[in-house]
């Protein structure tokens, strides 16, 4: 019997290496839609709702295409309308959707360094230390400790601040495994009817939160590099480097922005003192990572704000992370490539390193595949629902960013509109991941070249 058991182990996992060998993006798509579909029908029971009549079937699935995306958006409450067994899936669901995006887009990027050069090669296997796809058990191992270990220390340091707010043993450490594992893949899911509301000035309960949040939006390379070079940080790889650099900056910035077009905004910050309006900026800079965490109520915000916000989901957070968008890495190569065309260098370079050209390409197709998916969305929407275009266009990057954030219209969504964000939701999970994939896996040479003619451009 564990004869048996064990052969038919080698032979899934023999399957598995040939389809990722074969057609890595194939299998992100396929496994998360098989992940989702099992989800759903978890959800659909009777015993996942507190009523007992269980939930219609396009709740249960936004809700598990949310979860296993970890997106956050929600058009049930979680905290009053699913019961114990129900969070417990949702909160298994983010746990395997947050494994399997770094673990995928781990096996994607070794997929793509085997269609490299030896130098390059040589790069891609410092990310993820081994270049070989039949290794796929123990990158997942490594994975799973890492996360597990930086969920479990968020954890950690909520739980004495939910046992100071009189909660029982038991619901503090439900909560804060909840929380913790929630912030780390940048889930933004919430156990309680209330959420993070009254709790905007709480540094105890919101900096652990901000802290998981922007760890787990850097990425697993970039926080194995870190691990691996803690005590000569400047080895990192360029990878790495863009990824803090270009993230703290987008936080930063975001933090003033929000600080000053909030501070007198009787809806959000205006009642605060100064220190929980520092915090509170701090924390939506944080936030449009990929997290739907808000201590403050969206809907009161500017519209100002959700602009910014819009384009801070649509950016997101690191490759092979668990956050969602066009990735901070990308944004960094196309502003790095303007600065280059603006001083008139032929080759992009930063941190002593040169980006090829591939890279550029593969930059502008993502953020271009990024946007039209955005675009025809946000035309449904319009059409399904004749709400304004600034409420759409924030729910619908919300969800192609795997975000979130919403302004509170998403549980007035009718089914079709609904169906709409799931398909969105999955597209910017697998989409952006796999379409890099593709395109670096599809990269060919021609032996003859066509003559070279520059068309006028601007």
């Amino acid at each position: 019997m564990a004869e048996t058991f064990s052969s038919q182990l080698v032979t899934a996992r023999g399957l598995v290496d040939r389809l990722a060998r074969r057609s890595p993006a194939r299998l992100a798509v396929s496994s998360f839609a098989g992940v989702v579909v099992i989800f759903t029908l978890l959800l659909l029971t009777p015993w996942a709702t507190r009523s007992g009549k269980g939930a219609s079937i396009v709740d249960a699935l936004f809700t598990a295409t949310s979860a296993v995306c970890v997106t956050g958006l929600t058009v049930v409450p979680t905290g009053s309308f699913w019961s114990g067994f129900g969070q417990v899936v949702i909160l298994v669901a983010i746990k395997v959707g947050g494994l399997g995006v770094m673990t995928l887009a781990s096996i994607l990027g070794l997929a793509v360094s085997r269609h490299l050069g030896l130098t390059q090669r040589m790069l891609a296997a410092t990310e993820v230390k081994t270049t070989r796809l039949g290794e796929v058990g123990s990158l997942i191992r490594v994975v799973v400790i890492t996360s597990t270990s930086l969920e479990l220390l968020v954890a950690l340091l909520l739980f004495p601040r939910f046992l100071a707010l009189r909660e029982s043993v038991g619901d503090a450490a439900w909560h804060a495994v909840f929380y913790g594992v929630s912030a780390f893949n940048n889930a933004g899911f919430v156990p309680t009817v209330e959420g993070l509301d009254g709790h905007v000035g709480d540094w105890a309960l919101c900096l652990p939160i901000m802290i998981g949040v922007f760890i787990g939006s850097l990425g697993f390379p970039v926080i194995l590099n870190i691990m691996r070079n803690r005590r000569r940080l400047s080895r990192l790889s360029l990878h790495a480097k863009l990824t803090l650099v270009t993230g703290g900056i987008l936080v930063a910035v975001a933090a003033v922005l929000f600080l000053a077009l909030e501070w007198t905004n009787p809806g959000t910050f205006g009642p605060l003192s100064v220190p929980d309006k520092i915090l509170a900026s701090l924390f939506q800079g944080v936030m449009p990572r990929s997290a739907g965490f808000s201590t403050v109520d969206i809907g009161n915000m500017h519209e100002t704000s959700w602009l910014i916000t819009d384009a801070l989901m649509f950016v997101g957070g690191g490759s092979a992370s668990t956050a969602g968008g066009i990735k901070v890495t990308t944004l960094a190569v196309m502003l790095l490539a303007i600065i280059a065309e603006a001083r008139g260098d032929r080759d992009i370079e930063v941190f002593r390193r040169r980006v090829p050209a591939e890279t550029i390409r593969l930059a502008i197709a993502v953020t271009f595949v990024g946007a039209t998916a955005v675009l025809v969305s946000s035309l449904l929407l319009l059409e399904i629902t004749g709400w304004r275009l600034d409420v759409v266009l924030y729910e619908v990057i919300s969800a192609f960013a795997t975000c979130g954030l919403s302004t509170g219209v998403t549980p007035l969504l009718p089914d079709s509109g609904k169906y709409v964000l799931v398909v969105l939701m999955f597209v910017g999970r697998t989409g952006t991941m796999t379409l890099g994939a593709a395109l670096a896996l599809r990269s060919r040479r021609r032996v003859i070249r066509m003559p070279e003619e520059r068309p006028i451009i601007g």
